[in-house]
């Protein structure tokens, strides 16, 4: 039978003449969506296979339908993710017009009454709403079109939730940038070349340039490390300028060192104060304050402890007219701890000194240790290589120069600049135990399938971004702010991918406990303890089975931590202790209405830590007022305990008279209830209140409100 004579008949009733090319067309446009480009002799094989079909039907009418099945057909044999994409493009008006009412919804919400998903965004500003206005559009592209039936299931039903939805097409997450590779020899940034900075003020302008940009490029943490190291040559070059002026002046050689030494430390106080506002008042094009976050510490040669030292003044001086100063929440401040550098009578000591008086007053910095026990110092101890942490609390695995995953010899060196995360998916492990017994089955049987299910997406995830170009983050992949990042701007980025983390997150382990045998953290923990040693056994299996570094994260709830009682209630009810609360517990955190010392809560968090070695910080409530000393004895005892350690105090300022004090709801000197207050949302910090409202959710403000321990 001749196909000259074959009719499709379409949806509205219409008939056409049948038109192989109307084929090629459609599954071109399928593999387009998918990154996938297709030869001619998949085209040639493609079209030979519809063609035999529909002859073998017989017929002088296919309809629609019909059609759409030999063409699945025939994409099943050339490329099964092709089939998937031309299979959920298919009813694409139905589901548009569904999908653009939920998004004109959550539009009109955004609008006029603001959002409180992240505590990093102003929603009151126009650029915000729009950025979250398409974000919400972009997490609905992202659920048709790269998620399976079943990982829309589970994140629907809440067994599994896929962090940052509205960015993960289009880019990576968390990262530690190498501002140092960049500024090095000069860059291209915006079609404009940079030399690389002869002076600290212009290293401080450049710098801010840097991280603005290139924070507005991803999601998640942007860390600078060791911003110490990075700015001490450009204090040294302002010194000599200093000198070498006051020289030429005929000042003895007493005063211009004098001189010039003062004019540095005001040249560094001007830098550091002016990152202050630029990262505090400018958001970026995503549509919010990016997370900056410094760390420092190491570098005590005198350029070098003149920046941490400023950094941490300049943050305990505050910013705000006079009588009215309080700090800033950016950029994060992270102090690196030594004990052979830092501990009592070492060359460092003053600026652990500095760093107590800073943490007294600001919570930040907070406190890394590199020399007590675990992960993170014993690499600092083998190879003098510093982890800091990306944005909150997220760390990176090794990656060794020459073997990737696993150490050629013992010279394979690992590296951590310049390497980043590509995304977080993180488990509810109550919901999964509650499926476990309601379904008669065994728990770890069913953590086993959401296991299976972030990994998948996880792979597909690596295999996605790494057919972006490097075009969509030329100082990241271009200019050197990547490991491996001096690709042309049409090159793919997969090779830069190879060394990047993806994360199973958890959270929630108190609650998880309490429902399986009504006891806290604090009061048991075994199972919690055994479930993570368990999780870490199979997610390591996966690393050396799929080839890819994955990471096991403590995961920092901060809309979740309501989304998950919510999702629990739903389908278990209310289960005391687990879901009776508006929140749920972040991380492998006690819970926070514990009547713990913080001595009491280190020693039961560290069970955890070393679980966790993807994502992780420690932090406690200091009841302790502002009392130096107290504070110094906690940190230098978490720090041999090989912490990531934040102090906890509610800081509280009021607006009218500029009175300070810790938690206070009414200032007591005016009485005024027009107060900004500080709190730690996870691992870092935020506005519990400012100008009468706050930016954080009400799950979290309710978690806030009951904090004993944190």
């Amino acid at each position: 039978m001749s196909l000259n004579n074959v009719k499709v008949v379409k949806k509205d009733g219409t008939k056409e003449e049948f038109n192989v090319q109307k084929v090629v067309v459609a599954v071109n446009k399928s593999a387009y969506r998918a990154l996938i480009k297709f030869s001619q002799k998949d085209i040639d094989f493609i079209c030979h296979f519809v063609e035999e079909k529909v002859e073998e039907l017989g017929v002088h009418e296919i309809r629609i339908p019909e059609m759409h099945n030999i063409v699945e057909g025939a994409l099943e044999k050339v490329n099964p993710i092709v089939a998937k994409s031309y299979r959920d493009y298919r009813n694409y008006k139905q589901d548009f017009v569904q999908m653009l009412d939920e998004v004109y919804k959550k539009s009109q919400s955004i609008m006029y009454i603001g959002d409180k998903e992240n505590s990093n965004t102003d929603s009151a500003l126009v650029s915000t709403k729009r950025s979250l206005i398409f974000n919400e559009l972009n997490k609905e592209l992202y659920k048709k079109f790269f998620l399976t039936v079943e990982e829309l299931q589970a994140i629907r039903e809440g067994y599994i939730y896929i962090h940052d939805m509205s960015a993960r097409r289009d880019t990576m997450n968390c990262c530690l940038f190498d501002v140092k590779s960049v500024l090095t020899g000069g860059f291209e940034m915006g079609n404009l070349w940079y030399n690389e900075p002869k002076t600290l003020d212009t290293a401080f302008d450049v710098i801010g340039d840097i991280v603005l940009s290139a924070a507005s490029q991803q999601y998640g943490g942007f860390t600078v490390p060791s911003v110490d190291e990075i700015l001490e040559p450009y204090a040294k070059r302002s010194h000599e300028n200093h000198l070498n002026k006051y020289r030429s002046l005929g000042l003895s050689e007493e005063v211009a060192q004098e001189v010039a030494w003062k004019d540095l430390e005001k040249e560094m106080e001007q830098g550091f104060q002016g990152w202050e506002y630029k990262f505090n008042s400018v958001s970026s094009s995503r549509g919010d304050y990016p997370f900056i976050t410094m760390t420092s510490g190491t570098d005590i040669s005198e350029y070098g402890k003149l920046v941490t030292k400023t950094m941490l003044e300049v943050r305990a001086g505050g910013q705000g007219k006079p009588g009215h100063k309080k700090p800033v929440l950016f950029p994060k401040i992270v102090f690196l701890y030594d004990e052979n550098l830092h501990g009592p009578g070492k060359p460092g000591e003053d600026l652990f000194e500095a760093g107590i008086e800073c943490s007294r007053k600001t919570m930040y910095p907070d406190w890394l240790s590199l020399t007590g026990k675990g992960y993170v110092p014993s690499i600092y101890k083998r190879y003098g290589k510093v982890i800091s942490p990306m944005g909150c609390r997220a760390f990176l695995s090794p990656w060794y120069e020459r073997g990737g995953m696993n150490p050629v010899d013992e010279k394979d060196e690992p590296v951590f600049v310049g390497r980043f995360n590509i995304g977080a998916v993180s488990l509810h492990l109550p919901m999964i135990l509650a499926k476990s017994r309601q379904e008669s089955r065994d728990f770890f049987e069913v953590l086993d399938y959401y296991l299976e299910l972030i990994r998948k997406l996880h792979i597909r995830t690596y295999e996605y971004l790494g057919e972006l170009r490097a075009s969509t983050n030329p100082l990241a992949y271009c200019e050197g702010g990547f490991y491996g990042g001096h690709l042309k701007i049409h090159d793919k980025i997969k090779p830069v991918l190879k060394s990047a983390t993806a994360s199973f997150g958890i959270t929630a382990l108190n609650e998880f406990q309490q429902l399986y045998n009504k006891k806290s953290l604090v009061e048991d923990g075994a199972f919690a303890l055994k479930t993570m040693e368990y999780i870490n056994m199979k997610v390591n299996e996966f690393k050396k089975e799929d080839g890819y570094l994955y990471a096991i994260y403590g995961t920092p709830a901060e809309n979740l931590c309501g989304v998950q009682v919510q999702q629990f209630r739903k389908k278990y009810g209310i289960v005391e202790n687990v879901s009776d609360r508006a929140y749920v517990s972040n991380s492998f955190h006690c819970h926070v209405t514990e009547d713990i010392t913080p001595i009491e809560k280190q020693d039961l968090e560290n069970r955890f830590w070393d679980l966790c070695n993807g994502g992780k910080i420690q932090y406690v409530k200091y009841p302790i007022n502002y009392n130096k000393e107290a504070i110094k004895s906690l940190v230098r005892r978490a720090m041999d305990m090989g912490f990531y350690e934040g102090i906890n105090l509610s800081l509280a300022y009021c607006d009218d008279c500029g009175h300070e004090e810790l938690s206070m709801d009414v200032c007591p000197v005016c009485g005024s209830k027009n107060l900004t207050k500080i709190d730690r949302m996870n691992g870092y910090l935020s506005y519990s209140r400012v100008k009468g409202d706050t930016r954080l959710n009400d799950a979290k403000m309710a978690e806030i409100a009951e904090r004993k321990s944190m």
